[in-house]
């Protein structure tokens, strides 16, 4: 189907008013997940409704609970989330950071005891805003089978980069395994096998099967899981994409002194975000600054090149989503829909997903 993205965004927010969060974190959560579908990162949309859903209904999401300042100097934040929506925390977090960096040039802040909290570009691009350069990460329940492993541990682990241009900022988000596990979720919604090197069984198997997958990282002891990026082999980097998760760690669950990714799962919810924000100005001309990145961008953009399809850097893709689902709606999936009604229905909600059919 296709929705008119107010019209998703409006059904969000009633959701989380049904849930008893307040009009204004509503419309927050409603924000971020719509933002990501207008992006095309489906993955981290509304489709997420059934997992927060889960969540709050087993009390991992609270969503009463207000978060706490533990410590912060005048370039550092570090938060206790309190269980609450990740979504919540993370902006009221980044929003300080942004503020101290104004002021200080550099600021870093650290949150423990949250949430998934959606995608982590929309953290990096409230940098951005603001002039700065903006890195976001999160560690996640444990997803990453690393390099000879035959279990999961480490999450997703995704980082997020933004940097003011002259234009749209730059900003690249991505897991650091070679897939996230929304995705895993969304090939399973649409009947879609794995394709690649994205996920392995027990034994280091490739896996293509979505519901296997979910499956078996639904264990108490999970198996198998999503591949670091690289895949299975050496020779293809798999420990660059390991490495990567690793810094994430230690930049999540390490430096907040919260849980690491694999001892998160079905009693532990306790995911720590990690939060950083730049002046560029610290090193020149704001404006020049941009300029140069601008300038490299569409240099990349316009590179001699193979196919008739043009070269687009990080982000690219996003922006030309967004202006064709502004004009003619989001896509959600049928099994999102059915998901979403269900939820409403049962909060009591009058609100109905309902869209234009997608023509094959």
């Amino acid at each position: 189907m296709k929705i008119a993205a107010a019209t998703v965004k409006n059904f969000i927010a009633h959701v989380y008013l049904g849930y008893g969060f307040s009009e204004t974190d509503s419309a927050l959560i409603a924000e971020t997940l719509t933002d990501a579908d207008l992006r095309g990162i489906t993955s981290h949309g509304i489709q997420r409704l059934a997992m927060y859903d889960r969540k709050i209904r087993a009390k991992a999401i609270i969503p009463y609970n207000k978060w706490t300042v533990v410590r912060h100097t005048k370039s550092s934040l570090l938060v206790d989330a309190n269980h609450t929506m990740g979504q919540l925390v993370s902006a009221f977090t980044m929003d300080h950071v942004v503020s101290k960096a104004q002021r200080h040039g550099i600021s870093v802040g650290v949150v423990r005891h949250s949430n998934h909290f959606g995608a982590a570009g929309y953290y990096a691009r409230m940098a951005a805003k603001a002039g700065l350069i903006g890195i976001v990460a999160t560690n996640t329940n444990p997803l990453l089978v690393p390099p000879r492993a035959n279990q999961p541990f480490l999450g997703s682990n995704p980082l997020a980069f933004a940097f003011p241009t002259q234009n749209a900022p730059f900003v690249f988000d991505a897991a650091t395994s070679t897939v996230s596990l929304g995705k895993i979720e969304v090939l399973l919604k649409n009947n879609q096998s794995i394709p690649g090197e994205w996920a392995v069984n027990g034994d280091r198997q490739t896996q293509t099967d979505p519901q296997t997958v979910l499956d078996e990282l639904a264990r108490s002891r999970r198996i198998g899981g999503i591949l670091p990026l690289g895949g299975q082999r050496e020779a293809n980097a798999n420990y660059k994409g390991f490495g990567n998760s690793l810094i994430v760690e230690c930049l999540t669950g390490i430096l907040a002194q919260g849980s690491i990714s694999a001892d998160l799962g079905h009693k532990n919810h306790d995911i720590s975000h990690f939060f950083l924000a730049l002046d560029p100005e610290l090193f020149g001309d704001p404006q020049e600054i941009e300029a140069s990145l601008s300038d490299m961008l569409d240099r990349i953009r316009h590179l001699a090149h193979s196919g008739a399809n043009p070269i687009r850097v990080p982000g690219d893709r996003e922006i030309q989503n967004i202006d064709c689902n502004l004009k003619n709606g989001v896509v959600i999936d049928q099994t999102t829909i059915d998901q979403a009604n269900e939820i409403a229905n049962r909060l009591g909600i009058s609100d109905r997903l309902s869209g234009t059919p997608i023509k094959e």
